[in-house]
């Protein structure tokens, strides 16, 4: 099943994830997008019903006021304003609302009477279609994938793992600066209890040479880096 979309357009928000939630809550899926995405770049995207632009206080860069490009009004979706008094549309989110069950009534007509989309969306759907799109992206290649240990490598190796099994296979990297028993606890569950392909390379002893004296946040960030 195909899931309608709501994109978010950033315009220097601070609760766009929040806004993104509340969408998912009422059953419709949504994505968050930075404001300079062209009229091409969101016509690629899948069953988008509707556009929010969301404003905030980071919207001044380089002493210049971001935008969303004019060609996003003649894109054909509906498009809703909240925060963002310049946007040339007709709906907006003037004032946010205090809770998120208020943001959701808020955001209901345009959502649901605006945009037509449905509530077609939920997680057990959501990853049954993209566990269903890497198989037909991968076919019968392999993917390598760096697995650092944290929430979002973790999340996309699991998700491969079911779609791919064994022509998955990842690399932990132990570069000495990880939580205390991390690098174990990465290799006992994707290796021990989800039998991924698991490749660990202990290699502490080089990265940590390499920062040895190094007091500098961002000279180590760059070292660190380049050593991967």
């Amino acid at each position: 099943m195909k899931q309608d979309m709501i994109v978010i357009l950033d315009l220097g928000s601070t609760e766009n994830t929040v806004l993104a939630r509340a969408i998912r809550d009422l059953g419709v899926y949504s994505e968050i997008y930075p404001h300079d995405i062209t009229q091409a770049e969101l016509k690629a995207l899948p069953n988008v019903k509707g556009i929010i632009i969301n404003g905030g206080p980071n919207h001044i860069v380089d002493g210049v006021r971001i935008d969303v490009l004019p060609e996003i009004y003649e894109a054909g979706y509906p498009v809703m304003a909240a925060g963002h008094e310049l946007a040339k549309c007709e709906v907006s989110l003037n004032e946010w609302p205090e809770d998120e069950e208020a943001l959701k009534e808020g955001l209901k007509p345009f959502v649901f009477d605006t945009c037509h989309a449905e509530a077609n969306w939920n997680m057990k759907n959501f990853v049954e279609d993209q566990i269903e799109l890497v198989k037909r992206q991968v076919g019968d290649k392999k993917v390598l994938l760096a697995l650092s240990g944290g929430v979002d490598s973790s999340v996309v190796a699991a998700l491969l793992l079911k779609a791919i099994g064994d022509q998955l296979v990842c690399v932990h990297v132990n570069h000495g600066l990880m939580r205390k028993g991390e690098s174990e606890s990465v290799v006992e569950v994707f290796k021990n209890q989800l039998n991924a392909n698991l490749a660990y390379v202990d290699a502490s002893e080089r990265f940590l040479n390499k920062l040895e004296n190094v007091s500098d946040p961002e000279q180590k960030r760059k070292i660190i880096g380049s050593e991967f």
